[in-house]
């Protein structure tokens, strides 16, 4: 009886969600961790040029396999073992997407916005970076797709939990420069890329262990492979949709950098830090957890697609509007845990506060435009609320410094959860009129 209610067998869906939460918990307590021990060690000025330095990186980074995990995803979820066929294009975006984005880091760098020498050397450090995130989304596409929750959620915590161990030496160490942590963080990076190795090796030979297709056919793998160039026609929109999400979230904190000093960068920087840490939880449930089956459902189980879909928006909203009243109440304490230095903070956090609801929902209510063909309205979506998140942070920080950026990504989640309901309300297949 229950199994007729609940939109997928409760027991392994709830074993698969309580092992990626607490993973993503244990992530999202590294990560707030991490920021609090270098907010404290090197106060709002310094740590401020390190935050908006890896914002940075942070916006560039995702032209490293420019969507290629989130089109896997969706690739292997329609076309099962025949997805096979795109492993050697796969493999030439890859090379060619990262190296641009090793190029665009080191332009910026040089000859980007007024960049002064120590925030060119720290670009220069954080470059690798960029490489270890890459290996952490590809390798954790491959993951999801095998269903390997366990796996997924060890993999998971490599890169927070190394950032840890960085930022705990750094509290450790008195004579530990800004500059040496960026070094720290770079190797971790390069760390992850050599702990993907073995997975990287296992795609390369099509060594796969693809759930909910059955057994592999081998008649599937002798279509004709396509070439880079049909790759990049089919991925465009979820490498757009990689790209946009960091500078339509980042964009404030390194426009503070440039418009309101290195020291009202660190203060949003630290507000940023714990909002991502909320947002771990929507994004592991859709991104970690559901994402490569709606892939999967919307081709072969629309009833199935639908109810999740629906049971989904509810669970956010509700989850949403508690995430957010807690942040709200809470935020007092971020003086206490990051320093006198940080008062500032807890106003910025009561206002972003009203994102969470929003970004909770949106989540949820963009899920159904993450699938079949409605990828090109979710990046034209993106990109309008990217551009008013600009605009509005170019507006309103040299007012209001930190609030007018706090102020301009609320007014920015509204607007994309709005053109999301507005793009969810087209797909007459879900029949939400």
């Amino acid at each position: 009886m229950m199994n007729r209610i609940l939109p997928m067998p409760l027991r392994p869906a709830l074993n698969a969600l309580s092992l990626l939460w607490l993973a993503t918990a244990a992530g999202a307590v590294a990560v707030f961790a991490a920021q609090t021990l270098l907010a404290r060690r090197f106060g709002p000025a310094e740590y401020g040029l390190f935050a908006s330095s890896l914002a940075t990186i942070t916006l560039i980074a995702p032209l490293a396999g420019f969507g290629l995990s989130q089109f896997r995803l969706k690739v292997f979820g329609t076309e099962g073992w025949q997805a096979q066929r795109w492993r050697r294009a796969s493999e030439r975006f890859i090379v060619a997407s990262t190296t641009l984005a090793l190029i665009g880091v080191a332009a910026w760098a040089e000859w980007g916005p007024p960049v002064d020498a120590r925030t060119r050397q720290l670009l220069w450090l954080l470059l690798p970076v960029i490489i270890g995130l890459l290996a952490v989304e590809q390798i954790g596409s491959k993951l999801r797709l095998e269903e390997r929750h366990g796996a997924l959620a060890a993999w998971q915590l490599w890169m927070p939990l190394g950032r840890l161990l960085v930022a705990a030496y750094a509290l450790a160490w008195s004579g530990m420069r800004i500059e040496m942590v960026a070094l720290g963080y770079s190797a971790v990076a390069v760390l992850a890329v050599f702990a993907a190795m073995p997975q990287w090796r296992s795609m390369a030979r099509g060594d796969w262990a693809l759930r909910g297709h059955g057994a592999q056919d081998a008649a599937a793998l002798q279509v004709r492979p396509p070439g880079v160039r049909q790759l990049c026609v089919q991925a465009w929109p979820y490498g757009m949709a990689a790209v946009l999400y960091p500078v339509f979230f980042q964009i404030g904190t390194v426009l503070l950098k440039y418009l309101a000093g290195n020291a009202a960068a660190g203060h949003f920087g630290i507000a940023l830090a714990v909002m991502t840490a909320i947002y771990l939880f929507p994004a592991t449930v859709y991104q970690k957890f559901l994402l490569s089956k709606l892939h999967r459902w919307a081709v072969h189980d629309r009833p199935r697609f639908r109810q999740v879909y629906r049971w989904g928006t509810v669970a956010m909203l509700a989850s949403g509007i508690v995430g957010g009243l807690v942040l709200a109440f809470a935020a007092p304490l971020a003086t206490q845990v990051f320093g006198a230095g940080y008062r500032t903070v807890v106003p910025l956090l009561q206002v972003l506060a009203l994102c969470v609801p929003l970004r909770f929902l949106s989540t949820a209510v963009g899920s159904v435009l993450l699938t079949e063909g409605h990828m090109r309205y979710r990046v034209y979506a993106m990109a309008l609320a990217a551009l008013a998140a600009a605009l509005l942070n170019l507006a309103l920080i040299p007012a209001f410094a930190e609030m007018g950026a706090a102020i301009a990504t609320v007014i920015a989640e509204a607007l994309l959860l709005g053109l999301m309901y507005r793009g969810a309300r087209r797909v007459d297949a879900l029949e939400l009129d």
